[in-house]
């Protein structure tokens, strides 16, 4: 029992490693080394695995929606629910002060959001078409957060969208997880299906007529196998249904990393087994658990200060909160570009979020963040797609990415209106004697040189610091 108790402890603590009060949802990540397991290539599976995460570094940009019937009280997502979350209920948020902070109360309404959700101008085109003009080139959707409530049309639950319950039931495609699948397909775009392994409006999960303190089960699982395993049974239908008719999916996004052996075993083995004899080419993400389910790592809200030793993507909100926020407070583009050539630099992705508001609609600072990337992305994005880190990866004020025989490096304006210098300079990377430099967006080749002390200066035409081919950052291509 000892053992249990202290298993037990463990696996609440880590549902709370992640916290971080500034930001709006934790997902397990936790900041202490772990054991991981990569394609060896010594089966097929692991050659098509590897392929398949060569075609997920290539991408490098991606958008992540959270959306569900939480974004009615522009809330967090899920995390008010649980009572040791105090962070997730603000003094600012209405829907709590407006209850007299009443958690009981709070609960029992927040679980009704589903009689009103009613997003009657959700337009997966559009979202698409704003993802393509800002150069994104795979999509990550929430089909079902930790709330319980999916996106989808599953058919292990009427806690659903396309319930008759749910207003939005009556619309000619209720089912909106296709629906934005199909649409960001149709764009070409890489698919990703988001799907938390807890649900806590499970009565397997969340024993009704028990309280629920922390993000876990509220009973013990060890004593209780049988409900346990309904649970796992409930898991491994609603997976199945997202890999069997919903199209290809390139992405299996699982979070809730407190769902995990020994206490929360939900049959990984089992499960992904099935899931890849209905889509063969699946990347898995079990976050944050490591081993040979989580083929990729995803640090949450924050840039890795190094090159990490494996395939990784950072996960980050456009503005504070995951889900839509009133009035949130939206990272600046100069931000949001830095950010994006900081993480490429370093070997990584970026999964960029945004919450659509209650309506579907996309926020306007968020359409107008994602075309002024895109108007960047237009002129330098061959210093982005298909890229892979080289060494120093940053040195000053300029990051560095490779591709086959061709070195950017990218000058990170310092401040938001600061156009070229006229000389760019670096060290610790020596590009190779002979190479072309060009501006990107300026026809003409420029003038540099590596000087004795090992520092490398390229000129720059006062054309092209009078009319500069884009902002915020400029990328120079070294190349034969």
């Amino acid at each position: 029992m000892k053992t249990l108790l202290n298993a037990l402890t463990i696996s609440i603590l880590f549902c709370f490693v992640a916290i971080n009060t500034n930001q709006a949802a934790i997902r397990g990540l936790t900041k202490e080394p772990y054991s991981r397991q990569t394609p060896n290539d010594s089966t097929q599976a692991d050659l098509r695995l590897k392929q398949r995460l060569e075609w997920f570094q290539d991408m490098k940009f991606g958008l992540f929606i959270h959306f569900g019937m939480y974004s009615q009280w522009g809330c967090m997502e899920s995390w008010p629910l649980v009572e040791e979350t105090k962070w997730a209920r603000p003094d600012d948020l209405k829907a709590w002060t407006d209850r007299n902070k009443d958690l009981e109360l709070f609960k029992h309404d927040y679980r009704l959001l589903n009689k009103t959700f009613n997003p009657t101008k959700f337009d997966p085109d559009k979202w698409a078409d704003a993802a393509k003009q800002a150069g994104m080139k795979y999509f990550v959707f929430t089909t079902k957060h930790h709330d319980g409530f999916c996106m989808y049309d599953t058919h292990q639950t009427d806690y659903k969208i396309s319930a008759s319950d749910c207003p939005y039931h009556t619309n000619a495609r209720p089912d909106i997880a296709k629906e934005a699948f199909k649409a960001f397909r149709n764009k070409g775009f890489g698919i990703g299906a988001y799907y938390s392994k807890a649900d806590w409006n499970s009565p397997y999960y969340w024993v009704p007529d028990s309280i629920a303190h922390s993000c876990n089960p509220n009973y013990d699982t060890a004593l209780h196998p049988e409900k346990w395993n309904k649970f796992v049974d409930f898991v491994h239908k609603q997976v199945e249904e997202l890999m069997s008719g919903y199209g290809t999916v390139d992405i299996l996004w699982l979070d809730a990393g407190q769902v995990r052996p020994p206490l929360q075993d939900i049959r990984m083995d089992s499960l992904v087994t099935m899931a890849r004899k209905y889509q063969p080419n699946l990347i898995v993400v079990d976050r944050t658990i490591g081993g040979k389910h989580e083929n990729y790592h995803t640090p949450e809200q924050e840039v890795p200060e190094k090159p990490l030793s494996f395939v990784w993507e950072t996960c980050m909100t456009m503005s504070d909160q995951w889900s839509y926020k009133p009035g949130d407070n939206f990272k600046t583009t100069h931000q949001l570009i830095h950010l994006l050539v900081d993480i490429v630099a370093k070997g990584g992705n970026f999964l960029l979020n945004v919450g659509p508001q209650p309506n579907g609609e996309l926020p306007e600072t968020a359409l107008s963040r994602l075309s002024e990337i895109g108007d960047w992305m237009k002129v330098n994005s061959e210093a982005i797609y298909g890229t892979r880190a080289i060494a120093p990866y940053k040195n000053g004020q300029v990051a560095f990415t490779k591709k086959a025989d061709a070195i950017y490096a990218i000058y990170l304006a310092k401040n938001e209106g600061d156009g070229l210098p006229e000389n760019v300079t670096f060290s610790e990377l020596k590009p190779e004697q002979g190479s072309k430099v060009f501006l990107l967006g300026y026809k003409k080749p420029l003038t540099w040189e590596t000087a004795d002390n090992g520092v490398t200066t390229i000129v720059v035409p006062a054309n092209a610091i009078k009319s500069p081919p884009c902002k915020h950052a400029y990328v120079f291509k070294f190349s034969k």
